[in-house]
């Protein structure tokens, strides 16, 4: 696993901005957005080049993208303006628009995160659609506990045990219950603004599965306390004004959340322990206790490390 704490290889620095000027015809200087999992982002100037990690599954990643470039979808995903490889592995260049920061969470566009959402929900998916990746990133998330220096300690044993209790199509053990397309890793980070408007961003998980998944991580924060209810309620509102078809229509959506809310609810205890997040620990860890039936705990903390975790 990278060092995230280590510098970004200058040589691929250099090698994805010359990708991107011989896309756009200049690129400016390269900054830095992200340098984590073996993937690298850049910003350069109008543009945000992305080298995908090594072994990414090509033709997955290529089936993802034609359907993100699809005319259905594009009022809802931000299209790539070019796709290629780097240095032996995939690239993909798009627009740079307007990032929420960690800070916004608050103010942030929770109405037009649930229409959009619900408007990708409604499209027909294609028969080459890949399966949704999210519900196999919580297994990924325990293994890299399981790896990391804070196991076997109490905090990584409720985590586990709480895993252990999901069904299995929420740890990508079985078929997902429905075939809807769906984000697949939707937080509010995920959320762009550009010159046309809001787009989701980030679909490498994007194909067909359960669409609970991505009202999932919302719903994780809604129950651990850490996001306002007039929050919950208006993402859930515009969710459901738009037609979407994870939850009733009306009435409680908890029966058809609560299993995938509880399993966002262990990946993000689980990194949050990796990272040793503490206040995202405390209050997730507390969840899993929660899902093992042991005394509640409710902690209440700050909403905006919803834009990161």
């Amino acid at each position: 696993m990278p060092d995230r704490n280590a510098p970004a290889d200058p040589g691929l620095v250099a090698a994805l901005a010359d990708f991107a000027r011989g896309v756009v015809g200049r690129a400016g200087s390269p900054v830095v957005l992200s340098h984590r999992t073996g993937e690298l982002v850049l910003r350069c100037d109008t543009v945000v080049v992305k080298g995908h990690a090594p072994g990414t599954d090509r033709d997955m990643l290529n089936a993802r993208l034609d359907i993100i470039e699809s005319p259905p979808l594009r009022e809802v995903l931000l299209a790539p303006l070019a796709r290629g490889e780097v240095d032996g592995r995939p690239v993909t260049v798009w627009p740079a628009g307007e990032a929420l920061r960690p800070d916004d969470a608050f103010d942030a566009p929770w109405d037009v995160a649930g229409t959009l959402l619900a408007r990708l929900h409604a499209v027909e998916p294609s028969r080459t659609a890949p399966p949704a990746g999210g519900p196999a990133r919580v297994t990924r998330a325990l293994r890299r506990l399981a790896a990391s220096p804070a196991w076997p300690g109490p905090r990584s044993r409720t985590v586990q045990a709480a895993y252990d209790t999901l069904p299995a199509w929420a740890r990508g053990a079985d078929t997902q219950p429905r075939a809807v397309l769906t984000h697949g890793d939707w937080h509010l980070g995920q959320l762009v603004r550009v010159a046309q408007g809001w787009r989701l961003i980030d679909a490498e998980e994007l194909g067909t599965g359960e669409p609970t998944w991505d009202l999932a991580r919302p719903a994780a924060w809604f129950a651990a306390g850490l996001m306002p209810p007039r929050l919950w309620d208006r993402f859930l509102g515009a969710y459901r004004a738009a037609g979407g078809v994870a939850v009733p229509p009306d009435g409680d959506p908890w029966p058809v959340l609560d299993a995938p809310a509880r399993a966002l609810a262990v990946q993000t205890a689980a990194l949050a322990v990796v990272n040793a997040d503490l206040d995202v620990a405390e209050a997730f860890v507390a969840c899993c206790r929660r899902m093992n039936g042991l005394e509640p705990i409710r902690y209440v903390r700050t909403l905006s490390k919803l834009l990161r975790v």
